[in-house]
């Protein structure tokens, strides 16, 4: 039997071996037993028309796709590079592959929404604001592997979830500005308010605003977004209603850019004027002028404990609810001092 120009299918086996396509699936996926006599003919079909099972049917018989999800809003900014190099590299030495899904980006009209689930992967790893309540308790309740970043777990769910210590690493950068500096009136830039770093860097604020006995100025507070472009708009706002303050926590690396570009637009000099400090290290923030203090955050660390967890999960395993990677203050000249 000669099949020219095309390849044997599962089809073409099963005629040639006188069966059914589902036996010479059964055979091929050992998913149920078949007797010996047509096992042989089966396979002699198979060697016969060197026939390749298709990976995909594989996988569809096995219910394992050796994929691993990644849902974000968004890929911008420079904190997410490193994550993904840190998820991407955890996926690849388990043996998965990835898919990577954002939530946010627009899509023209008539697009097929083709969203990551249990349908494509083995397990999803789920960035904050990149998947709804309703969804990760359906994933949750059918028993599907998740692992979240950046947020806590809806309540009851009980899903792992990996984040770094913002309130401690918040707490020492301003206890910084206060006892090394002597800074008294520290403006403090939110996030967004659904993002967990954001809720833990501010209760690290107000906490090291406490712990020195200064009393918390809501005047000092703005919305920053972990964005430039916001940042920058929330620093012109305060400085042209007149607040008054020697130093600024911009929430982010990001949103300090666009500070100190407001700062600069003020003839504001940094540091002499207005400190000002960040929270990530991404790459960029040593070569920012002034060179930014901040906290780093071990981003990629973050990716490749999120890929461990969930690969112990899609194997059966146990694992933390919560992992809290650390964070260090790291001190460069926009604070005020003098470094190398």
């Amino acid at each position: 039997m000669t099949l020219p120009n095309r390849q044997p299918t599962i089809a073409d086996v099963a005629q040639k071996a006188g069966v059914s396509i589902a036996t010479v699936s059964r055979v091929l996926n050992r998913t149920a037993p078949v007797t010996e006599e047509t096992t042989q003919r089966v396979q002699t079909a198979i060697e016969e028309l060197n026939y390749r099972p298709r990976s995909a049917a594989r996988v569809l018989a096995s219910r394992k796709t050796y994929t691993i999800g990644l849902l974000l809003p968004e890929i911008s900014g420079p904190f997410f590079s490193p994550m993904m190099r840190g998820i991407e590299a955890g996926a690849a030495e388990a043996g998965f592959d990835l898919l990577v899904h954002t939530t946010n980006v627009p899509r023209p009209e008539g697009t097929p929404h083709r969203p990551l689930g249990e349908h494509n992967t083995d397990g999803l790893i789920v960035f904050t604001d990149s998947l709804d309540t309703k969804e990760l308790t359906r994933l949750h309740r059918i028993g599907f592997p998740l692992v979240l970043l950046h947020q806590p777990s809806p309540e009851s769910l009980d899903i792992p979830t990996i984040t770094v210590e913002n309130k401690s690493g918040t707490e020492k950068l301003i206890s910084h500005l206060i006892e090394v500096h002597g800074k008294r009136q520290i403006a403090f830039l939110r996030g967004p308010d659904t993002h967990m770093d954001s809720t833990w860097r501010e209760r690290g604020y107000l906490q090291a605003l406490k712990t020195h006995n200064l009393s918390f100025d809501p005047t000092l507070m703005a919305y920053g977004g972990f964005n430039e472009q916001i940042a920058f708009a929330a620093a012109k706002q305060l400085m042209g209603e007149g607040v008054m303050f020697d130093a600024i926590f911009t929430g982010d690396d990001e949103s300090a850019v666009g500070v100190l570009s407001a700062l600069r637009q003020a003839n504001k000099r940094v540091p002499e004027d207005v400190a000002v400090v960040g929270f990530d290290d991404v790459p960029f923030s040593s070569y920012l002028t002034p060179p930014l203090t901040t906290v780093r955050v071990p981003i990629e660390q973050v990716g490749s404990e999120a890929v461990h967890q969930l690969i112990c999960l899609i194997r059966g395993g146990q694992v933390d609810l919560e992992v809290l990677l650390p964070t260090e203050l790291v001190i460069r000249q926009s604070c005020g001092c003098q470094t190398t």
